[in-house]
């Protein structure tokens, strides 16, 4: 290849952890203005290929030239410096700051006024950027904690945009946003890319991968597998390359094993954020939520489980009135969460993988003041192993794992407990397409044993390709319900988008 028409050069790159070679000998590159893609199963070495190039690592062996020139840094100031900055899946914003103070976090002296920050300036600025993206629902006075996850990811969006880099790394960029806002990214990347600034798309979604790069590298096991012209490949060649074996079908056959009606949700209100809202979970059942960012999908789960409060409604188990006010509530009553949120209400960082699968259920294995320490042991080795969590053992820290499988060490944490009841919110985001395929399996052998099942997702697909009923709320409103048989995409999003009056399908 002729050096000239690459911006970014990496060869034979490898760094090891102890007990882990997480890359080996990996050869990436990228050309001017190209929108490359960097794809692998979790743990396959993209995040540590990526901070290498960021300078959180420092590799083992190998080489990077960036503009021709060796390129060398020691943390991801420096690559900003150099023109090389990153959206990442996982939210790295300031909660307790403004969204404006977030998006010109670090480049304040751009807004200094005989010494003191110009605030005003600089929200207009911060409003001027997001509006050039399309993003007008935010409020650049707003503090940052009290935004959805998928507001929070096009933030961080803006965030990275306003960094004017040459190289922009997209780490599941998409994860959290519904079809109209990644429609609304395409745009973004199509405009960069026209710009002569090269993006690194790294997604689970083969889909947008096709749709949105150039070239694509395959990782698996910290291997390099091949680069390939996106143009002359297709969904089965990089599922092949990616997992090292055919996958002709993501989705298992939904077996129907429905019995009586378990949960019951009555009348559920809260101020300003649902209304009205009724339905029912029967055991074997897989209920899908569909609705865009904000409808309150997700609250309406956490009002369920007890995180938040609801301002009225009732909620039946089993036919008998329950009052749940707590999470404490929820899991004696055998309903689990998985929440969207892995990193603030999911994983705990500094614990390890055994600590943070076993939390949940840890009083059933107390004989008084102490921990079976051999039953927990076996327990939690068995579920990460039947999770397929990789892992080098059980004390290693979960903040060293893989995002997908910090998913799956989650998911594992609520099947220890039991559950009965499940509430999975978007439970396959920033997962591989193998890891999904497994997931989708557990979620239909887990309806088949009994467990009533809600399911969020904002990948619809995903909800007809697994549920056995799909609830479109909008607004914070049912607005549809339609059985398997009768599922019709066009008319769940049209319901989704307020196209439809309030109807129902079953």
């Amino acid at each position: 290849m002729e050096s000239s028409n690459y911006i970014l050069e990496m060869e034979n790159i490898s760094k090891s952890f102890p007990g882990v070679k997480a890359l080996d000998n990996v050869t990436f590159s990228v050309k001017y203005g190209e929108v490359m893609g960097l794809i692998g199963e979790n743990g396959a070495g993209k995040s540590t290929l990526m901070k290498v190039l960021l300078g959180l690592y420092q590799q083992d062996s190998g080489s990077i030239r960036y503009k021709g020139e060796e390129y060398s840094v020691k943390s991801p100031h420096d690559a900003l410096v150099k023109g090389i900055s990153m959206i990442h899946q996982e939210l790295s914003l300031v909660p307790t700051m403004t969204v404006g103070e977030n998006i010109w976090l670090g480049q304040e002296k751009k807004y200094l006024k005989f010494g003191f920050i110009n605030k005003e300036k600089r929200d207009r600025a911060a409003e001027r950027l997001l509006k050039s993206l399309g993003i007008t629902q935010i409020n650049t006075n707003q503090e940052v904690s009290r935004l959805s996850v998928a507001k929070m990811q096009l933030v961080e969006i803006a965030r990275t945009f306003s960094y004017s880099s040459n190289i922009v790394i997209m780490d599941e960029p998409t994860s959290s946003l519904t079809d109209y806002e990644i429609e609304m990214l395409h745009e973004l990347i199509t405009k960069l890319k026209n710009d002569g600034v090269s993006i690194i798309f790294i997604s689970h979604k083969l889909d947008e991968v096709l749709s949105f790069c150039d070239r694509a590298t395959i990782l698996r096991d910290g291997q390099f597998i091949d680069t390939l012209e996106v143009s002359q490949t297709s969904t089965n060649d990089l599922v092949r390359l990616m997992v090292g074996r055919k996958i002709n079908n993501i989705y298992p056959t939904i077996t129907k094993n429905i019995r009586n009606t378990y949960l019951e949700v009555e009348n559920f209100n809260k101020t300003g954020v649902f209304q009205d809202i009724s339905f029912s979970i029967k055991r074997g059942e897989v209920v899908g939520f569909c609705g865009l960012i904000g409808s309150g999908r997700t609250e309406i789960a956490k009002a369920i489980f007890g995180l938040d409060k609801k301002d009225s409604g009732n909620i039946r188990i089993d036919g008998k009135p329950v009052n749940i006010t707590c999470t404490k509530d929820a899991i004696s009553f055998k309903i689990g969460m998985i929440n969207e949120d892995r990193l603030r209400l999911g994983i705990i960082n500094r614990m390890s993988l055994k600590g943070n699968v076993s939390i949940a259920y840890i009083k059933s294995i107390c004989r008084g003041m102490f921990v079976k320490n051999k039953q927990e042991n076996k327990d939690v080795s068995n579920i990460i192993n039947t999770m397929t969590v990789k892992h080098s053992s059980q004390s290693q820290p979960i903040e060293t794992l893989s995002g997908g499988n910090q998913q799956k060490a989650i998911i594992s944490r609520w099947l220890l407990t039991k559950p009965k009841i499940l509430i999975l919110d978007e439970p396959t985001r920033g997962i591989d397409v193998g890891s999904k395929y497994e997931i989708y399996k557990l979620i239909n052998e887990l309806a088949e044993q009994g467990l009533a099942i809600m399911l969020i997702s904002s990948e619809l697909q995903e909800l007809v390709g697994i549920s056995h009923r799909i609830i479109v709320i909008r607004e914070g409103k049912q607005v549809f319900e339609v059985d398997r048989e009768k599922f019709d995409q066009q008319t769940m999003m049209k319901y989704a988008f307020g196209a439809q009056g309030k109807g129902i399908g079953v």
